[in-house]
């Protein structure tokens, strides 16, 4: 009878380790010393040697990846990478950037699978590059583009509108942006503008904008 009780309360045991669910865990965020952790949907930036939500630790972290300790284990981490011992939901893809020098967002990027440092600009209707950038990105845009003459803060100058066919910041990549390229050397920084930003979602938490995919 004995027998049968201690068979009976290790069955129960069983059973309720089985309930019990790893942490969902993911990187949203990687800035050298740091990373942006979603741990079952609470956000937080944790610098190295560092706990986290849900006992994470940071135990490395550059801008490749993050080496996160989970439940005693450590295990490398990219971008939006998730770990779970079950079947985990399909989630929206998320990417956060810290805010910079001058209060602004900068983002290292990609257009048309080439690199390239964008200045996050959310009252700029599209992408914006001068010549210069155009032209180490490859983009014929004299070819492919079509004429404007676009108003800036130092007068009017000409332009070309094109379609850059995918642009890509961490995860989140989107086909077919619409881009201006303008003569000269203005504006002096890629500008990340609403016709990349206006296809994902975005929006600033504690100093930290957080794109998010739509879907």
């Amino acid at each position: 009878m004995q027998g049968i009780k201690f068979f009976i309360l290790g069955w129960l045991l069983l059973a309720a380790s089985c309930v019990w669910a790893a942490p969902q865990v993911r990187v949203v965020g990687l800035f050298p010393g740091a990373a942006v952790l979603n741990v079952d949907g609470q956000r937080k930036l944790v610098k190295v040697g560092q706990t986290g939500p849900g006992g994470v630790v940071v135990v490395s972290a550059d801008s490749r990846g993050a080496v996160l300790r989970v439940d005693g284990v450590e295990r490398s981490y990219g971008l939006s990478r998730e770990y779970s011992e079950g079947f985990a939901a399909p989630v929206k893809k998320q990417f956060s950037i810290a805010k910079g020098i001058g209060g602004h967002y900068w983002v290292a990027g990609s257009v048309n699978s080439q690199s390239v440092q964008f200045l996050v600009d959310t009252g700029a209707t599209s992408i914006a590059l001068n010549d210069g950038h155009a032209r180490r990105l490859g983009i014929d845009y004299r070819v492919s583009g079509r004429p404007l003459q676009v108003s800036t803060a130092s007068g009017t100058v000409r332009g070309w509108q094109v379609n850059l066919d995918r642009v890509k910041v961490g995860e989140l990549e989107v086909l077919g942006v619409d881009a201006v390229i303008l003569e000269g050397g203005s504006p002096t920084e890629a500008l990340l503008g609403m016709s990349f930003l206006g296809r994902i979602g975005w929006r600033v938490e504690q100093d930290m904008l957080v794109l998010e995919s739509k879907f």
